[in-house]
């Protein structure tokens, strides 16, 4: 199901074929939660994630995911609108369009991690962890890095390779 909302000449869309995936990879492997993450895990990331994209005519200028299950679980992840698109609430317009999505309603938890944003994201509901001393995480070290652990083979990629 494809959602979309235009705002001015703004238009937020779930359309993965829109997607320019050389910018998505290009902004994230330089930010400062994904920095140097391979171009691989990006694409597997977007297919299984319903993903928003902001678009100034065809251009790209926006981006942003959503992880769950679609019943009861949502993680918002990889916000990010162009440096050249700022100050014209295109964050604001990828947020109204994911909260505003249809299989995205009357989920029981929304979460998200962000450095600078609080502020966009409190127009939203967001809000800090009502229960921080249950909140846990397992994090690993420089995911991307050249000593990075082997990854796992994406299970449509080895089935394509291996036919």
């Amino acid at each position: 199901m494809i959602h979309e909302q235009r705002h001015g000449n703004i238009l937020v869309s779930t359309d993965q074929g829109r997607l320019d995936i050389e910018t998505i990879h290009g902004f994230l492997s330089e930010s400062y939660w994904a920095q140097g993450v391979p171009r691989a895990v990006v694409e597997r990331s977007i297919r299984h994630s319903i993903c928003f994209g902001a678009f100034d005519g065809d251009v790209q200028v926006g981006f942003a995911r959503v992880i769950t299950d679609r019943a009861t679980f949502a993680y918002v992840a990889d916000v990010f609108v162009l440096p050249s698109h700022r100050g014209r609430d295109i964050g604001k317009h990828l947020m109204a369009g994911i909260t505003s999505h249809p299989e995205l309603q009357n989920l029981r938890l929304w979460a998200l991690f962000t450095r600078d944003a609080h502020g966009l994201y409190r127009q939203y509901g967001f809000r800090e962890a009502r229960y921080p001393d249950r909140l846990m995480e397992r994090r690993t070290p420089d995911p991307y890095g050249p000593a990075a652990a082997p990854r796992l083979v994406d299970p449509a990629i080895a089935e394509r390779t291996t036919t």
